[in-house]
């Protein structure tokens, strides 16, 4: 795009197999909030246009106008968001699994035709959430639908009109600031003011699932101290009672959820690894001790608890005061 951007449309998409989680969750957003990118309050962003299903004033018709526009290439710039899984059509004989929207016959037009038509219009394509990352629950082991996530559908060598692959936003919900501020930056990148969005091998945005739960959890320190929770609602680290926080990528622990207040692992939830492609298949059963943890746990048990003891001896020597402070008086006050 050679001229400045001022204003884009962000097509969003919850005709995948979904339950409309992650369109609630960005509702609570803070940073910025949904509210500050369509009243246009940030300076230098683009103001956005939003076409949500859920959040729509319009219906029927004329809520789907826009997404037929973009998909006849008459309307430019605009942001693709998807959520839910995308489902393979092909693989039964009759019927669909997902669709949005009707056409002339009042057929339902398949999820996967409006991935088709707009995907590659689009100046970038964001998921949001996990199932339209990587396919989530409803791509578990078994499921008749073949679902999968968007990459895997259009290939990971599918690039926007924008040249950018897709941007995968993960979390079951996705988390509401995390998603909100992938998209503030895509908005500043179509506005020339930033550089392009750095990915890793999971095309998610690097700054925010750079590191585990772990690193940023409020209980990590219990971690290192061998300091393991016995039951839910105890104050210490909740690995041994099935939480994946050491090796799940995932800013929650360190960013809260609302406002930075809350986080599974923070508030005492374990961690059962939503932001992961491997999610749920790999993490379960959840609740359980995952593999690693049983012998990780127990080969820090020695080294923490004396770590432990020689702080409590040490804190307890710095919650003096120094002798010298402590005068003694020899005549009585006046």
């Amino acid at each position: 795009m050679t001229a400045p951007v001022t204003e884009i449309d962000v097509l969003w998409v919850s005709a995948g197999l979904s339950c409309d989680g992650d369109t609630v969750a960005i509702t609570a957003a803070t940073q910025p909030s949904l509210e500050d990118l369509i009243l246009g309050v940030i300076p230098g962003v683009p103001r956005v246009r939003l076409h949500n299903p859920v959040l729509a004033y319009r219906n029927g018709r004329d809520f789907l106008e826009p997404f037929h526009k973009a998909a006849a290439g008459d309307l430019a710039p605009f942001v693709l968001v998807m959520e839910g899984s995308i489902p393979d059509e092909r693989n039964k004989a009759e019927g669909l699994w997902a669709g949005f929207g009707t056409d002339a016959d009042g057929q339902p037009i398949p999820t996967c035709e409006w991935v088709d038509k707009l995907a590659p219009r689009a100046w970038a394509v964001v998921t949001a959430g996990t199932c339209a990352a990587y396919g989530g629950v409803h791509a578990m082991a078994g499921n008749p639908t073949g679902a999968m996530g968007l990459a895997d559908y259009l290939g990971r060598d599918f690039r926007s009109a924008g040249g950018l692959p897709v941007v995968n936003v993960p979390g079951c919900p996705v988390h509401p600031d995390s998603f909100m501020e992938v998209v503030l930056y895509l908005l500043r990148q179509a506005a020339g003011a930033a550089p392009m969005i750095p990915l890793d091998e999971q095309l998610r945005p690097t700054w925010l699932f750079g590191r585990t739960v772990h690193e940023g959890c409020d209980r990590g320190g219990f971690y290192e101290q061998a300091d393991f929770a016995r039951a839910y609602g105890d104050p210490q680290c909740v690995v041994r009672l099935g939480c994946w926080g050491p090796v799940v990528n995932c800013n929650v622990g360190k960013r809260g959820w609302v406002g930075g207040v809350g986080g599974c692992p923070n508030v005492g939830g374990v961690c059962i690894g939503c932001t992961m492609p491997g999610f749920p298949d790999k993490f379960m059963p959840f609740l359980d001790m995952p593999p690693g943890a049983q012998l990780s746990s127990t080969a820090v048990v020695t080294y923490g608890r004396t770590v432990r003891a020689l702080r409590k001896f040490t804190q307890a020597s710095m919650n003096q005061e120094p002798e010298w402070r402590r005068r003694t008086r020899t005549e009585p006050v006046r």
